[in-house]
């Protein structure tokens, strides 16, 4: 039983993931087929759905219950302009996970590092220190992009940003950090 509850909570947290990172595209063509009320019915039960099966890490109900309030006031404003705004609640619930990871204890990427690396030299700490406080800057320029082109820009090029720009800055940031890291190890 506690495996099955297990597995039916991975499938809803891949859920969450796939529907964020299709979100922009589902907004842009379903606009025409689904009102802002459905959009929210059908993210706040994933939502609801992750936080209920399993047990969810503090943060993860943190942003769990910012979410299902994003998506009850979706569902009682039934705004298409309001759709936007989820990229940038996902942008700021990072930046508060990367950020609140500076303030206290162990910065986000060194608690990444040490899966694979339990036991990080000096330098390394303080190296992903400072690659948390990158991401920290990323998420803070994304939700701010995300929340400009959310008031002002056409759906085309929110879609745009949102769905691939985005991801493609993310992926040249994990890159480049990759990139730095080899060369820093082949110097020690």
């Amino acid at each position: 039983m506690q495996a099955r509850k297990a597995g039916a909570a991975r499938l809803i947290g891949l859920g969450l993931v796939v529907v964020g990172l299709l979100y922009p595209f589902v907004v842009y063509l379903g606009m025409g087929h689904l009102t802002p009320r459905m959009f929210a019915v059908l993210l706040g039960t994933l939502w609801l759905a992750r936080l209920l099966g399993g047990r969810p890490s503090p943060l993860e109900r943190t942003i769990g219950v910012f979410a299902l309030a994003f998506c009850l006031l979706l569902g009682l404003a039934d705004s298409g302009t309001l759709l936007r705004w989820y990229p940038v609640l996902i942008s700021l619930a990072l930046l508060g996970l990367f950020g609140s990871s500076l303030l206290s204890g162990m910065p986000m990427v060194e608690r990444l590092a040490r899966l694979t690396e339990p036991e990080l030299p000096p330098a390394a700490v303080r190296y992903t220190r400072q690659v948390t406080w990158l991401w920290v800057g990323f998420f803070t320029f994304n939700a701010a992009v995300a929340a400009a082109l959310a008031l002002w820009a056409p759906l085309a090029w929110w879609t745009l940003y949102t769905g691939l720009i985005a991801y493609l800055l993310m992926g040249l940031l994990f890159a480049g950090e990759w990139l730095v890291r080899q060369r820093i190890r082949s110097r020690t």
